[in-house]
């Protein structure tokens, strides 16, 4: 990792390792009850993906196609269905088998019906056996798909933390990134969200839209803070290949001058928030200091136990993480969705990426780092017997020659300068803030030589 290579801020949004671009078809096709066998299953997380969306934003990658043909979404539940009967099946043998969280993501889940949902909630329940009163329940919505009865549903079925995306409350910077939506229907849609008592309300908002000023973006935070949400995400935004955005950029490579801006904005977002009562809990992720706690955070999953079902989840065990096939374009995402409905055997893992003892090294490191926490020593050590000095030492002491690594410990003899260095004491590593505000150069730069090329040779589709 070279100084060079460190001075774009924006290079990728770290949020799983490894990234799905270095997936690849798994000519074994291993079963699923083979990869689950030695596995602890007394803590596992569920994630059920719905890839629908009523129209797809101007920034959007992910996997999710507009609208659904007439029948295809109960056709969607029937597969998922399928799909969890076998999945629980591969889970029987070994011991307990137990969900201690749970989300609805996609696409929008909300893009189903209320009754739809409500059999969403079912495959959860009754064919994997989460309690989804009993644990966190968090689930995505749109503003356009945030209506009572749909809202009504999640909350009787203990829907813990409700995501809504609204990235911004002024409507021509809404209309810039190809969001179309007013900002009346959206404070309609936190005033129903509010009404149902869910206890915890996040609010997606995005910095760097064609047109923002740092007037018009604290105008957003500070109407996003009239709803006093438990959270807010503060994404910047990104202009990825084969997006609807993608289609209409006019230059390639980097932008000096929009990571400027995306910098400045993030700066003012973040001082804003600090100064009204909320914590910083990763580049991205500001709570409110009384909110209630929902479990380990979002994409804090150093240990493995993730269940994903549907065909753009994945699902994690300490020797492979795997999903279906991946793509952004909305032929091949529909041509996915297709062989996903009519997939009748869903025994054995398809795609994928095989972890190593160095990756979930890597992984681990990756994934403690990018949050404001940071690493804690102790729990690498006795997770791993050894010390993140050892494996890497180079790539942590160039983050701290930056300024943008420092450590503490609760050992007062420690020597408390800034570096990696930390001694005897429960030592934890941590990003400054400054390095917090470069975490998306920071996450991409910690990935493994062979993560790294398998992404460089994923062909887009």
């Amino acid at each position: 990792m070279t100084t060079a290579q460190l001075t774009s801020p924006y290079q990728h949004y770290v949020y799983a390792y490894p990234h799905k671009t270095a997936y690849r078809r798994l000519p074994d096709r291993p079963t699923l009850r083979s990869l689950w066998a030695n596995e602890d299953k007394s803590a596992l997380s569920l994630y059920l993906h719905i890839p629908f969306c009523e129209v797809r934003c101007g920034f959007c990658n992910l996997f999710t196609r507009i609208g659904a043909p007439d029948g295809l979404t109960s056709a969607y539940l029937d597969a998922l269905e399928r799909q969890a009967d076998a999945v629980r099946e591969a889970l029987r043998p070994g011991g307990q088998v137990r969900f201690s969280t749970a989300a609805l993501g996609g696409g929008t889940p909300t893009f189903l019906t209320a009754p739809e949902l409500d059999r969403l909630c079912d495959i959860a329940e009754h064919r994997m056996g989460a309690d989804l009163r009993a644990i966190p329940l968090s689930v995505e919505a749109s503003p356009a798909t945030a209506t009572t009865d749909r809202l009504t549903v999640l909350a009787e079925r203990g829907t813990t933390r409700l995501s809504l995306g609204v990235q911004s409350f002024v409507d021509s910077e809404a209309r810039a990134a190809v969001r179309p939506q007013r900002r009346a229907d959206v404070e309609a849609a936190l005033a129903r969200i509010r009404d149902t008592g869910i206890p915890v309300l996040n609010i997606d908002l995005i910095y760097g839209i064609a047109g923002q000023t740092e007037q018009t973006w604290l105008r957003s935070l500070d109407a996003a803070l009239d709803w006093q949400p438990e959270e807010l995400y503060l994404y910047p935004l990104y202009v990825r290949p084969l997006t609807g955005l993608d289609r209409h950029r006019t230059g390639n490579g980097s932008d000096p001058a929009w990571d400027d801006q995306r910098l400045r904005l993030y700066r003012a977002g973040r001082d804003h928030l600090l100064a009204r009562g909320y914590t910083q809990q990763s580049m991205r992720m500001f709570r409110r200091i009384d909110a209630p706690r929902q479990g380990a955070d979002d994409y804090a999953c150093q240990t493995d136990g993730m269940i994903g079902l549907g065909c753009g989840a994945r699902s994690y065990t300490a020797g492979l993480h795997y999903s279906f096939d991946y793509a952004v374009g909305m032929h091949e995402i529909r041509g996915i969705i297709d062989d996903y409905v009519c997939t009748g055997d869903f025994t054995r893992a398809e795609v994928g990426y095989r972890m190593d003892a160095h990756e979930a090294r890597r992984r681990h490191l990756l994934q403690s780092l990018l949050q404001a926490e940071g690493l804690t020593v102790a729990d690498y050590r006795a997770r791993f017997g050894a010390e993140p000095l050892d494996d890497f030492g180079p790539e942590l002491q160039l983050l701290a020659d930056r300024g943008w690594l420092t450590d503490t410990t609760t050992d007062t003899t420690t020597d408390p300068s800034p570096g990696p260095n930390p001694g005897p004491g429960f030592a934890r590593l941590r990003l400054t803030p400054e390095g917090l505000a470069h975490s998306d150069a920071i996450g991409p730069e910690l990935f493994s030589p062979a993560v790294r090329a398998a992404m460089a040779a994923y062909e887009r589709k």
